[in-house]
């Protein structure tokens, strides 16, 4: 026998992991070898529905069939996992930088927002005081105003946006 090296192919591979019932087999391949029976019987589905996802996931190189007389047993390849996980690292870089600037950002807005309070405590106690005690106090601006439904949008009596014009609804007469 020679020697072959297996190139996966990263489509297969994305292919393969979008059912979501291929997946749930490969979690369950995860804890060792199965046969396919045992692994028919996890799932709601006929037989030659998951030997089907099994085909797939074959050809995809995730799993690998061994025959023992008439038994197939099927084993998790990780190895084309690698590639699916390359791609990921990209976003998880990524996501970990967005997240770390965020953080950074709200850490300093609220060293600001402390600063602001520290200094208007400082210039008028008795002011802050009748705020605080306020029942509203804890409302903005904005939200102590009616909302209306539509902001700068004509509205009909009901608070309703009028229909565009030309269009119709079932049982409108044509004229």
């Amino acid at each position: 026998m020679r020697n072959q090296s297996v190139t996966y192919s990263a489509e297969a591979t994305f292919n393969a992991l979008a059912d979501p019932t291929r997946r749930a087999v490969l979690d369950l391949l995860r804890r060792g070898r199965q046969p396919a029976g045992q692994i028919a019987q996890a799932f709601p589905v006929s037989r030659p529905a998951i030997s089907k996802h099994l085909r797939l996931l074959r050809r995809a190189h995730l799993v690998n069939e061994h025959r023992e007389g008439r038994h197939r047993f099927y084993r998790l390849n990780p190895e084309p996992l690698r590639a699916v996980d390359s791609w990921l690292e990209q976003y998880r870089a990524f996501w970990t930088t967005s997240l770390n600037n965020l953080k950074s950002f709200v850490e300093a807005e609220y060293a600001k927002e402390l600063a602001e309070q520290g200094k208007s405590l400082e210039s008028g106690p008795s002011a802050s005081r009748f705020v605080a005690s306020h029942p509203d106090a804890h409302k903005s601006e904005s939200s102590r105003k009616p909302k209306e439904k539509y902001a700068g949008v004509e509205q009909n009596r009901s608070g309703h946006r009028p229909r565009k014009t030309g269009t119709r609804r079932k049982g409108d007469r044509q004229s």
